[in-house]
């Protein structure tokens, strides 16, 4: 899979979290549900401050190397984390060098193509924070997402 390394500055995202793993069972319908009830229940359009119209998908707080245990906080950048909506999770993503992949194709199907692969990549990871940027005008068939996959300096 190609790749560039970017550097990124430091950002916010204001969204809802779960703990799950790549082995469990139920991950899959752990991180399904997250984005249902992120759109359903309106989350996010009445989250304030948003940076910009994409969605993230991040993945922080590894429990070690292995991913066994992680994160998962569906949202959006936000400048701030001043908002009137109750239970929302603020993560920093950190600045840093980050390998950007571009993704597209029919959103769900890339996505699974794509972590599949990176698995199996020899990358210096960091686990620091990885993301799923989805870009704006997209459709469930057609969709271009931008991964992120925090690298060690």
């Amino acid at each position: 899979m190609n790749y560039e390394v970017v550097e990124l500055e430091e950002k916010i995202v204001a969204g809802i979290s779960a703990r799950t793993s790549n082995d469990a069972p139920d991950a899959g319908m752990v991180i399904g549900s997250l984005w249902g009830r992120f759109f359903k229940e309106g989350i996010f359009c009445n989250i304030a401050n948003k940076v910009n119209e994409k969605s993230i998908g991040l993945y922080s707080d590894y429990n070690d190397e292995s991913m066994q245990e992680y994160q998962i906080t569906v949202g959006c950048e936000v400048s701030s984390t001043e908002q009137d909506q109750e239970g929302l999770t603020f993560i920093v993503i950190p600045e840093g060098k980050y390998a950007k992949f571009i993704v597209r194709g029919h959103m769900q199907k890339a996505v699974t193509e794509f972590w599949i692969k990176l698995w199996k990549m020899d990358l210096n990871r960091s686990f620091t924070g990885d993301f799923e940027e989805y870009q704006p005008g997209g459709t469930l068939e057609d969709s271009e997402i931008h991964m992120y996959i925090a690298l060690k300096e």
